[in-house]
């Protein structure tokens, strides 16, 4: 007779890695205009944004399916357009895009809406948040982003 063999769950250590590592991707994000200097750093952050937001194409064209690439090509579109506004917009702008990214990652990771990413909307879910918090308080702090 044969017994039912439950799928082996992944460790909590598992779990928490794409957070761990978001944390760390998200601090060296938040530096990336030390990096490149010669850019202001709404510039920078925005290029990032824009970058994050393409980044789901790529997971849409794996996944193959007509719909999924079409909805997230337009979403990363409107990043992008939220990205460029924040060039020359307020600060604030890249506060929106980058937490509305997170927020989108949030989403995706509960309706898994492009499949085969698990461990994906977590981590960069992670790095949009730190991101987003260490540009409030560089607002917060009167950091000059142009």
């Amino acid at each position: 007779m044969h017994e039912a063999v439950a799928a082996p769950t992944p460790s909590l250590a598992a779990d928490r890695r794409p957070i761990f590592w978001g944390v760390v991707v998200g601090l060296v994000q938040a530096a990336t205009p030390l990096v490149m200097w010669w850019l202001d750093a709404a510039t920078v952050y925005a290029l990032g944004i824009a970058v994050i937001a393409a980044i789901y194409i790529g997971f849409a064209v794996a996944d193959g399916r007509p719909k999924i690439i079409g909805v997230e090509t337009g979403v990363a579109f409107a990043f992008v357009l939220v990205a460029a506004a924040a060039v020359t917009g307020s600060p604030w702008l890249l506060v929106a895009g980058i937490f509305g990214h997170g927020m989108k990652d949030l989403w995706q990771h509960r309706t898994q809406f492009v499949s085969g990413m698990r461990w994906w909307p977590p981590f960069c879910m992670t790095v949009d948040f730190v991101v987003a918090a260490i540009f409030i308080v560089e607002i917060a702090a009167g950091m000059d982003f142009r």
